[in-house]
């Protein structure tokens, strides 16, 4: 079975499919997976060069007091509730080690094994390279910024929205956030939180 497009329910069947040349089939997948990445078309651009869809009007994430409301999302739900206290607590400490905590306990929620993870955060960095440039990211850019963004995707993946990979531009987004930390302190912004 193939989802024509991203905007249709029209599904091709394998019968179907078979008098569809490869080269096509192949273009209109990559079309479709690239259409899953959402572009504003409006970018915010950081003094070191790296840019980032804009942000403004979505909400600050990473303002969130998620220590108290930990208990508003789903009680019951102790994958939410660990990658919510890790992240707050990388917050107020700035150890990555609890960014990778919420990783995992993501992965298990997500029922992924890592290296499915690590597949699916491939193509997350492949759409960003083709959006952007390659290692656009590894410019710099401020840590509050990958916690906002990784934040909102994870609310959003847990509400259900299925307009884009949110599962796997949270990952993004923390992984981005650890590497950032480890590789360009001077991005480091998040102290005090």
């Amino acid at each position: 079975m193939f989802k024509v497009n991203s905007m249709s329910n029209y599904i091709l069947d394998d019968k179907e499919l078979a008098f569809i040349p490869i080269a096509f089939k192949e273009m209109v997948k990559e079309e479709i997976r690239m259409a899953e990445l959402k572009d504003s078309g409006e970018r915010k651009v950081f003094e070191s060069g790296a840019a980032r869809d804009i942000s403004e009007g979505k909400g600050r994430c990473d303002l969130l007091p998620l220590d108290t409301i930990i208990y508003i999302l789903d009680p019951g739900a102790m994958e939410t509730r660990t990658i919510l206290t890790s992240i707050s607590e990388f917050l107020k400490t700035g150890a990555v080690e609890r960014l990778r905590e919420a990783i995992y306990a993501f992965c298990d929620q997500r029922d992924w094994s890592p290296t499915t993870m690590l597949i699916e955060l491939s193509i997350h960095y492949e759409d960003g390279a083709n959006k952007y440039e390659p290692n656009n990211w590894k410019k710099g850019m401020p840590v509050h910024c990958f916690i906002d963004s990784g934040l909102r995707h994870y609310f959003k993946w847990l509400r259900g929205d299925r307009d884009e990979p949110h599962d796997r531009a949270f990952v993004w987004n923390l992984v981005g956030a650890i590497w950032t930390m480890e590789n360009k302190p001077e991005f480091n912004d998040i102290s005090g939180y």
